[in-house]
């Protein structure tokens, strides 16, 4: 693999550094998402809502919880946290 340039460098470090604000950003946009969506819809959402709070360092029992409770309410209480956090 080709050495990376001083601007692809840095591209990539600020990708990283920012990483934890677009993982929150988007884990909103799948609360509100999980309100609107029903059937399998819901089921593929929940899939991407646990990848996310994986990525985020959410402890294993927390997003078991909140993935059971099937309610888009605690959701957003736990993602009211970790805006807190940040």
């Amino acid at each position: 693999m080709a050495e990376l340039t001083k601007y692809q460098r840095s591209i990539v470090k600020n990708y990283y550094d920012n990483l934890d604000t677009a993982l929150l950003q988007r884990l909103g946009e799948q609360v509100t998402d999980l309100y609107l969506a029903e059937g399998k819809k819901r089921e593929k959402v929940w899939t991407s809502v646990v990848g996310s709070l994986t990525k985020l360092g959410v402890p294993q029992k927390r997003i078991d919880t909140v993935r059971q409770s099937d309610d888009a309410r605690k959701l957003a209480t736990l993602l009211q946290e970790l805006l807190a956090k940040d």
